[in-house]
């Protein structure tokens, strides 16, 4: 079987494995043909997200996608190679604080029912791998965009009954947030966890309307809805 590598330029391998996982794959490569192969990975289990790579031009955790003969292995993109497959995440994770992607503060007295609990728990299985901050294509236009995870995230804790200020959040994703997203929908194709952020987008985007906020592209359109504003900013 051989497996095309992405680094400096393009490395064949050829290897004898079949029935493997890709990260099963580049250890035989590291094992047996190049030391010097970088690659990241943690539990193998699919569950830290720390192996997420691009293979055939599709996002995939190296520990859950089974290798076949010519796959093209790549790094992630719209982040920094710092060698081979191993790429600089602090970007990406820094959209998460600039997102106040937490909970700010909890409403006292507030008890969850079972249903308020599953409102959000697909959200809360997000493993930060970032396939989804690789396969957005607005980054090529707006490297400052929050992106997929972190807008997940704060729809995570908007939703949840116990925040007791979920404007703030909502404030803090109106530049380069919920407004920038074109809903490709390209996001929730390669999360492994099958979360949607593009609905998470949506939702909080409904959320905006609610308090007070409207899409800036309707000021393109002559101002609709009484406009004249181009910054997300809230219309009273």
């Amino acid at each position: 079987m051989k497996i095309n590598i992405k680094r400096e330029s393009v490395a064949e391998y050829d290897v004898n494995i079949d029935g493997a996982t890709l990260l099963e794959v580049l250890n035989e490569i590291k094992r047996s043909q190049d030391q010097s192969l970088a690659y990241s990975s943690g539990c193998r289990s699919g569950v830290c997200g720390s192996c997420a790579v691009r293979v055939n031009g599709r996002e995939v955790l190296a520990c859950s996608h089974h290798a076949k003969d010519g796959d093209l292995v790549e790094p992630l993109r719209n982040t920094p190679v710092l060698r081979d497959l191993v790429v600089d995440m602090d970007k990406a994770y820094s959209f998460n604080a600039k997102a106040k992607a937490w909970q700010s503060s909890l409403a006292e007295g507030v008890e969850l029912s079972i249903e308020n609990q599953h409102i959000n728990e697909l959200q809360s299985d997000c493993i930060l791998c970032a396939s989804c901050y690789s396969a957005c294509p607005v980054y090529a236009v707006n490297s400052e965009f929050l992106g997929p995870f972190s807008l997940t995230r704060i729809w995570r804790y908007v939703s949840d009954k116990r925040e007791a200020d979920p404007k703030s959040k909502i404030d803090a994703v109106q530049t380069n947030g919920v407004w920038d997203c074109t809903l490709c929908n390209e996001c929730t194709l390669v999360c492994p966890q099958g979360i949607s952020s593009k609905a998470d987008i949506e939702k909080l985007r409904a959320k905006s309307f609610m308090f007070g906020y409207m899409d800036p592209s309707f000021t393109n359109l002559g101002g609709g809805f009484g406009g004249g504003f181009n910054d997300g900013s809230p219309v009273f």
